[in-house]
């Protein structure tokens, strides 16, 4: 019997061990997470109710954990539903709650005529990046980090980040709306075209890629006019963070190409599904400009049907931190 005992213990500390080298053992806590979460706090950004709630502190395993975690059930004071449960931090939470209200309902009823009534999105999780064994420690692991991938309207319909990416005019418009207002409050945004793992989400977080925090990554590039508030000022819920200079990439970018609404052969075929309703006012002029090309395009083979077009300057009207221009390239994916 002893040696089953003993047996049994040989092998959960050999898993503990893996579990140890999966986490990187040698990362350390970064002191300026807790100084955020200190900072938020202090400042009351996040109000507690019944549907945000502060849960006890969580310290680890290794470096992951947040001292001060809300479990997060609505947004919105209540009127916006989440698929599931949030754990979060209070620096990412109240950029998501300002994310929310300054730009995804505005941009909902702005191409759909209604808002988000619910959010599928995931947050807390203690990982490597992209979740790849012995990784650096991804921001999910500190509750500094949210993925969204859909979003549910008031009439049921639902969109995709996977499928609206390429859908249909409206979507697409909404999504680029999304993106783009995330970029003005997160420091990395990542959406479909940034690299391989995030074909199927938004992802937005608060690391700092230098000392200051004050550069940020924001991919794709894309090719893309803003409707929202275009020749107004729009009041904001909360002000936006100080303007951040595009930090060093660390995974190639792509530059996105200009989609006449699904017709590409990156988009599915249109089914009955995927088309939005459009609002009952009259059509907002088209939310995409797309630039002609320089210099002529590449004969390309018969088989190969999409064609690529030169990089474009940055959608006008944007200062800094929405400068779109191309970074340099570095191998390997973040995230």
């Amino acid at each position: 019997m002893w040696r089953s005992v003993f047996a049994f213990s040989a092998l959960a500390l050999f898993g503990a061990g893996l579990t140890g080298c999966a986490l990187n053992k040698f990362e350390r806590r970064d002191p300026w997470r807790d100084q955020a979460e200190q900072i938020c706090l202090a400042r009351k950004l996040v109000q507690t109710t019944e549907f945000v709630t502060p849960v006890k502190e969580i310290d680890g395993p290794g470096p992951c954990g947040m001292q001060q975690p809300f479990r997060v059930t609505r947004l919105a004071g209540g009127t916006v539903a989440l698929k599931q449960r949030m754990t979060l931090a209070c620096p990412a939470l109240s950029e998501a709650e300002a994310w929310l209200a300054d730009t995804i309902q505005p941009a909902a009823n702005l191409y759909f005529g209604q808002p988000v009534a619910e959010i599928n999105a995931g947050t807390y999780a203690c990982r490597g990046r992209n979740n790849q064994a012995g990784a650096k420690l991804s921001e999910h692991s500190f509750g500094n980090a949210v993925d969204v991938m859909s979003f549910k309207l008031a009439d049921g319909y639902v969109i995709t980040v996977k499928g609206g990416w390429r859908g249909t005019e409206a979507e697409q418009g909404f999504l680029r709306e999304v993106f783009l207002g995330a970029c003005q409050r997160f420091t990395t945004v990542l959406a479909p075209g940034s690299n391989v793992f995030h074909y199927d989400h938004i992802h937005v977080d608060l690391a700092r890629h230098d000392p200051r925090g004050l550069k940020r990554i924001c991919q794709p590039l894309i090719k893309f006019t803003p409707q929202l508030g275009a020749g107004t000022e729009r009041p904001l819920s909360r002000p936006l963070p100080p303007p951040r200079q595009p930090a060093a990439p660390q995974a190639p970018v792509d530059v996105e190409e200009d989609d006449p609404y699904g017709l590409t052969p990156t988009s599915r075929a249109p089914s009955p599904s995927q088309f939005a309703r459009a609002p009952a006012r009259p059509a907002a002029p088209s939310a995409y400009a797309a630039a002609p090309p320089s210099r002529p395009l590449p004969a390309r083979p018969a088989s190969r049907l999409a064609t690529a077009l030169p990089e474009e300057e940055p959608a006008p009207g944007f200062e800094e931190p929405l400068s779109l221009s191309p970074p340099g390239l570095s191998p390997g994916p973040i995230y």
